[in-house]
């Protein structure tokens, strides 16, 4: 019997993209709703000290951070084939694009978001360089592909189609054609489809 899979949520927050993430994995979880402030209380710190969602636990196996649950979930269940086969030589590209948007493009657009400006002396510093470097980036991985890894779908187009989707609504991250393009197949798919009324739901629900 699969362990079980227990999630720690909140419908407004970076959660939308583990729930589309188990849409696609396919198989029973609970959900866990919490507000804002009950993320800091000590019975989800005791999950995730740093008092943020998503958090899964898988059985015994607790996993935190966006890139880390979707690298996870993506080998817990490999019938789903989010992910190239362990060996696969494609598996170095779908590791490059998983944490490039955990690091340098969420780092990016965060930093721009806030009103930071890196300037050309401080770009080496920097991991990312800057916002432009990080665009001119992605822009080119994607350009002439479908996907970012191979010739199918995998948890690294969902997680980067999850940043640019939700960049470009809220006007954080330029929308070139080529990022409109890939993020509206992505997020075309069922399981996304499932994910978002599932969790325009609950806010429905709340407000």
């Amino acid at each position: 019997m699969t362990d079980q899979i227990v999630f720690y949520t909140h419908p407004m927050s970076r959660g939308r993209i583990i729930r589309w993430l188990l849409e696609e994995v396919g198989q029973p979880y609970e959900t866990q709703i919490l507000d804002f402030d009950a993320m800091k209380d000590p019975a989800y710190l005791a999950v995730n000290p740093m008092g943020k969602v998503p958090a899964v636990k898988h059985g015994d196996t607790v996993i935190t951070e966006c890139a880390a649950i979707c690298a996870y979930m993506a080998d817990a269940f490999p019938e789903a084939n989010l992910a190239p086969p362990v060996g696969s030589k494609l598996r170095g590209d779908y590791y490059r694009w998983l944490f490039f948007a955990a690091g340098p493009l969420e780092a990016a657009v965060t930093v721009k978001s806030l009103g930071f400006e890196v300037s050309a002396d401080s770009k080496r510093s920097a991991g990312w360089g800057d916002l432009g470097d990080v665009m001119d980036t992605l822009e080119k991985g994607l350009t002439g592909r479908n996907y970012l890894v191979g010739d199918s779908f995998t948890a690294a187009d969902l997680y980067v189609a999850s940043h640019l989707a939700w960049g470009m609504q809220f006007g954080t991250i330029e929308p070139r054609q080529v990022f409109k393009d890939y993020a509206s197949r992505m997020t075309s798919r069922a399981a996304d489809t499932r994910a978002t009324q599932i969790d325009d739901a609950l806010i429905a629900a709340a407000a």
